[in-house]
C-alpha cells in the first residue's frame, strides 16, 4: 500500500506527521442503507432547492465580520466548466472589508442528522474572483446543532473549514478539522479538538466524516488525516450546512470589493452506517447512473426538531 506523509497540528500545539495510507487501499462494501440522503444540486434556482429541504440564512450574527449581511444571492446554480451536463451549487461572498458591504452566504438542511457517514465534493478555490487577494475567508462543508446558552454541554458541531489563506494561527493555508463540544462568544471559551491538512486544495475534493463508536474520523480525497474521541463526539441532532465567510482579524487593507466563492458537486449521507471513501464514491456513481438526482429518505428526528440555518 502507498503511503503518504501529513503535517498537521493537533489542539495541544503540537507539530507531529501523520502516516496516512491511500483510501482505495482500503476494503470496502456498496453503502446500503434505508435512511440516505443525496442531493447532486442539478436546480436552476434555488426555490428548486427548497423543495428539498434546503434553506438560506438570513440572520445576522456569529461568525464572520460583525453586521455583515447574509445573503440569499449567494446561492446559485451552474454548469460544471469540466464535466458537460452537470451542475454544480456555487456559495458566493464578497467584502470590502466593510459591515455594510460584506456578503456572507449560508444554506442549510433539515436539522436531523448525527451518527453515520456524512460526504461532500467540493470545489475550493484558493484566489478571488476578483479584487486583492489576502483575506481569511473560509470555505466549509459541516454539521451544527444550535448553541442554547453559553458552554451549553448539549451542543453538537463539526467541520470541515477551508482558509486559502491562513488565519487560526496559520499564515499557510490550510483545511481544518474541528469537533466541538461547546463555546462561548464573550469572553471566548471553547471546548473542541482539531487537525489541520496544509496543503493547496485548489480544485475538486471529496471530504468524508465517518461519525460512529464515539470516534470522528475526517478523510480529505481518500486519506484520513484527522481523527477525534468520545469528548467532542455529537449528542443532539444537527444540519448539514455549507458556508463562506470572511475572519474579520485578517482582511485585507483595501477598500476594494473583492469575492470568493467555492462549488459543491453533491452531498451525501448514510444513517448510522461506516461508508469508506471508495464506496461512497461508488455509491454516488451509481446513483448518477440510476439518474436519481435527490433523495432523501433519512427521518425526521424524534422529537421533531425546528429546521435550523444559524447559530
Amino acid at each position: 500500500m502507498q503511503i503518504n506523509k501529513l503535517l498537521i497540528k493537533t489542539q495541544l500545539g503540537l507539530m507531529t506527521i501523520g502516516v496516512l495510507g491511500v483510501g482505495a487501499a482500503t476494503p470496502f462494501a456498496y453503502a446500503t442503507s434505508n435512511a440516505v440522503m443525496f442531493d447532486d444540486f442539478s436546480y436552476r434556482q434555488f426555490s428548486d432547492a427548497q423543495k428539498n429541504g434546503w434553506q438560506i440564512r438570513h440572520e445576522t450574527g456569529h461568525p464572520g465580520i460583525k453586521n455583515a449581511t447574509w445573503w440569499q444571492e449567494g446561492i446559485s446554480f451552474h454548469p460544471d466548466p469540466i464535466e458537460a451536463g452537470n451542475i454544480v451549487m456555487r456559495i458566493t461572498a464578497k467584502t470590502d472589508g466593510t459591515a455594510q458591504n460584506t456578503r456572507h452566504t449560508q444554506i442549510c438542511h433539515k436539522r436531523k442528522y448525527r451518527e453515520g457517514t456524512y460526504a461532500a465534493r467540493v470545489y475550493f478555490n484558493d484566489a478571488p474572483q476578483y479584487g486583492p487577494d489576502g483575506d481569511a475567508v473560509i470555505q466549509t462543508f459541516y454539521a451544527i446543532s444550535p448553541l442554547k446558552a453559553p458552554m451549553d454541554k448539549n451542543y453538537s458541531e463539526m467541520d470541515f473549514e477551508y482558509l486559502p489563506n491562513g488565519g487560526w494561527g496559520t499564515e499557510r493555508l490550510a483545511l481544518f478539522a474541528t469537533s466541538w463540544e461547546t463555546f462561548q462568544l464573550t469572553p471566548w471559551t471553547k471546548v473542541n479538538a482539531y487537525d489541520y491538512h496544509i496543503e493547496s486544495l485548489q480544485g475538486w475534493n471529496t471530504l468524508v466524516l465517518q461519525v460512529a463508536n464515539n470516534t470522528l474520523k475526517y478523510y480529505v480525497n481518500g486519506h484520513l488525516f484527522a481523527e477525534h474521541g468520545a469528548d467532542v463526539y455529537p449528542e443532539v441532532p444537527m444540519s448539514i450546512n455549507f458556508n463562506q465567510w470572511f475572519d474579520p482579524n485578517k482582511l485585507v487593507q483595501s477598500n476594494l470589493m473583492r469575492q470568493y466563492h467555492h462549488d459543491v458537486d453533491w452531498v451525501y449521507f448514510v444513517k448510522d452506517k461506516v461508508v469508506s471513501p471508495r464506496a461512497v464514491s461508488l455509491s454516488v456513481e451509481q446513483l448518477r447512473k440510476d439518474k436519481i438526482a435527490q433523495k432523501d429518505t433519512v427521518p425526521d428526528w424524534t422529537p421533531k426538531q425546528a429546521d435550523y440555518c444559524s447559530l
